[in-house]
This record gives structure tokens, sequence and C-alpha cells, in this order.
């Protein structure tokens, strides 16, 4: 979600309230929002109002389209950026759309930041890419021009290897391929290791690949909140494909199918029987299940196990009208069946290009990704309000000791979060 800074509302508790200070700035600001002329070929449908005219503060788009804004508002948000500020959003926005990897780890770095006032510039540098990916869509006739694909599994599936092996198969092809590997945080210390980029030294060492490890920080589902955006910002430099990896997950962890056009489960030999293949949850949000490490002595069991899948996926209901999820088999220390899953993967492409699916599937994940923004905003908030961080120890406490139960405390907390 967007967060500009609005000099009319005070700071609480040290800390700013996204959510409500949103909509209180569209409040502040909606006089002005007819007198916006949206002509500009640069931000045409990109943001509200109020929002667009925040954008023109920014030197270096040089638009041959005039917009009339109202004079207070113009000057009011040419106040909002600093010179040096300005400075880094242009420099990384243009590092970013001439495919400069520097600028594009830094872009991300900003997006992951959790500094209030960087997310606000992350926010700007996204519109400037989302509108500069917009107008790119526009000239390849409406198509998508990156291919992003979600690869999720149990740990020791063979994920990075995977992801290792298909990389510099589509780099060989002519393909720019960006890799954003999640790894999982420590429950205890909140460290990581971000070890995934160690297992990909070959890819890691191609000019025409980016590999991002970043840390899962507690977010559930595989992913980090930031997953979404970092996709974004990889289109805007050039990658036409995108492959997220996520944490090693169990049946339910799939966030990574709301981001992505097409969701791959990658299983080991000995990942179960039938049984585990008909359980809802994981398996009938993908669209392409892998048995991995079909090699070796392990072909016979793999081969079981593709059968056994294959029966299983039978059972679950067709998740789009024009595809069949399939099941395959791959190696990534021979390399055999490799092709195939990526041909696999063109199929797949092509026919939801064409049925028209991808494109509304993408529309749907934002409005999903939209929600869970919205829905973790307002948690921050409440964790900070001023009357429940002063209720909150009281009721902790008598919780603890059974005085209380944690239903009762709970609408105890959102009656003094919501009481005026």
């Amino acid at each position: 979600m967007f967060l500009f800074p609005n000099p009319v509302l005070p700071y609480s508790n040290k800390m700013r309230r996204p959510a409500f200070w949103l909509l209180r700035h569209f409040a502040l600001t909606s006089v002005s929002v007819h007198q916006v002329t949206r002509t500009c070929c640069f931000h045409r449908g990109v943001i509200p109002a109020p929002l667009l005219s925040y954008k023109s503060t920014i030197p270096g788009h040089s638009c041959p389209h005039r917009r009339t804004v109202s004079s207070s508002a113009d000057r009011h948000y040419m106040q909002e950026l600093s010179g040096p500020e300005q400075r880094l959003l242009n420099r990384l926005y243009d590092g970013l759309v001439s495919g400069q990897r520097a600028s594009l780890a830094e872009s991300i770095t900003l997006v992951e930041t959790q500094h209030s006032r960087k997310k606000e510039l992350a926010q700007v540098l996204l519109q400037r890419v989302l509108a500069y990916r917009r107008e790119q869509e526009s000239r390849n006739g409406g198509r998508p021009v990156a291919f992003r694909v979600g690869l999720s599994g149990p740990p020791g599936a063979g994920k990075s290897s995977f992801i290792e092996v298909v990389g510099k198969m589509l780099t060989g092809r002519g393909h720019k391929v960006a890799v954003l590997a999640v790894d999982p945080s420590s429950c205890t210390t909140g460290g990581s290791l971000l070890g995934d980029k160690t297992r990909m030294t070959e890819l890691s060492r191609d000019m025409n690949a980016f590999i991002r490890p970043s840390p899962a920080s507690g977010t559930l589902g595989g992913v980090t909140r930031t997953t979404n955006e970092a996709i974004v910002l990889c289109e805007g430099a050039g990658y036409d494909v995108v492959l997220v990896e996520t944490v090693g997950v169990g049946q339910s962890e799939f966030a990574v199918a709301d981001m992505v056009d097409m969701f791959v489960l990658l299983i080991p030999p000995a990942g179960g029987d039938e049984l585990q293949g008909i359980k809802r949850g994981i398996i009938e949000r993908a669209d392409l299940v892998v048995v991995t490490k079909s090699d070796g002595d392990l072909v016979v069991p793999a081969r079981r196990i593709q059968t056994e899948y294959t029966s299983a996926l039978k059972l679950l209901r067709r998740r789009t009208k024009s595809w069949n999820t399939k099941v395959v088999r791959a190696s990534s220390y021979t390399s055999e069946g490799i092709p195939e899953v990526w041909a696999k993967m063109e199929s797949y492409r092509d026919a939801m290009l064409s049925s028209g699916e991808l494109q509304d599937r993408r529309r749907a994940q934002q409005k999903v990704w939209m929600w869970t923004l919205i829905q973790e905003n307002v948690l921050c908030h409440f964790q900070n309000h001023p009357k429940v961080k002063e209720a909150l120890p009281d009721l902790e406490e008598k919780v603890t000791k059974g005085v209380v139960s944690p239903g009762l405390a709970a609408d105890l907390l959102l009656r003094a979060f919501s009481a005026q």
C-alpha cells in the first residue's frame, strides 16, 4: 500500500499510522482530484490523482504532456522529496530500466527496508517502475513481458539445484533470469544463513542471471512480504523469466501461488504415498509437479511416485479450463528431463495467455496482495495504539494466570482500539 507523508497529521507513539493516515490524506486532498488532467503517457491510470501530482516532483521524467494541478497541492508535493531523495530515486530508476544489476539489488534493499521514510521512497520508485512496465506491455500487445514461476517443496527436494540447472539452460537460450530465493529465519535469533545462492555457483556468475536471497523474517507462506514488489523490480530491469524459490514448506504454505503465473511443486522420490497427493492443500494449487532426483537408484521410486501422483491429481478439481496439472520427472544431476520440464512450462504459459486466464490471474493476485498488506499494516497500527499498549501488559498477565480467557482479552483490546 502507499505510504506518503502528510504534515497535517501528527506523529503518534513515534510511529505513523499508515492505513488511517492514508485515508485522511485522500480526504484532505480530494478537493483537487478533479483538477488533475490524466493525459500523461507515463502516469496514465497509475495511482489516484493526489498521488499522481506527487510523482511530478521527481525530475528526470521528460513527458511531453502538461498536467494542471492546483497551486496549493503542487506546492505541498514539491516539498515532499528532498534533493538527495530525488537524486537517489532517479539514479535507481535509470539504472534499473537500463538493466544494471547493482541498481536492481539496491532497489530491492530499499523495498525490503523497515525504515518508514524509505518505505515511502520505495513506493514512489515502484510506481515509476509499474508505469514503465505497463508501457512495455502495451507495446507487446497487452501480453506480460515476463513469465513468473514459483517453485516450492519440502526441505531437501532439490529446489536450488533444480533452479541452477534450469537457469543455466535458459540463459544459454538467450533469456534473462532473475531468482528470488527466500531462506528461513531463526525463530530464536531472527538470523538467516541466506545459503541458497551458495548452491548456485554457476548461475551466480552468469551475467544474464540475477540471484537475490532474502530472509523469511517470520513471514508465513514460504515468501517474504516484499517478494511481490521485488518481482516487479526484476521485470522492470528486463528479466523475462522470474523464478521465486520459497523456503522448505509443508502441505499448506502456498502463498507464493498468489504472486506468480505458474506454481511448480517439487517433491523428492521419497515424498510419501498417493495419500499425500490426495490431501487438499499445496498439491491442488500446483500447476506442475516435478519429481526430482530421478537418477541412479532413485529412478524406480521416482517413476512410482510419478504414477501415484498422476492418479491422485485426477481426483482433484481442475484449477483452470485450459490446463491440466502434469507430473514429470527430472534430475538436476544428469539434466535428464530438464528440457521437458521447461517445455511443459512454456505450454502452460501459451495456453493461459491464449485463453486470457493468465492476465485474469495477475489482476486477482494484485487484489489479494493489497488486502494482505492492509491486514499487516492494520495489525501494526493496532499494536501501537496508545490505549492498546496501555491495557496490554495487564491483560497479558491476567491471561497467563488464567483469570481472563484469551478471547475476552482480545475483545477488550479491540474495544479499546475502536473507542474514540
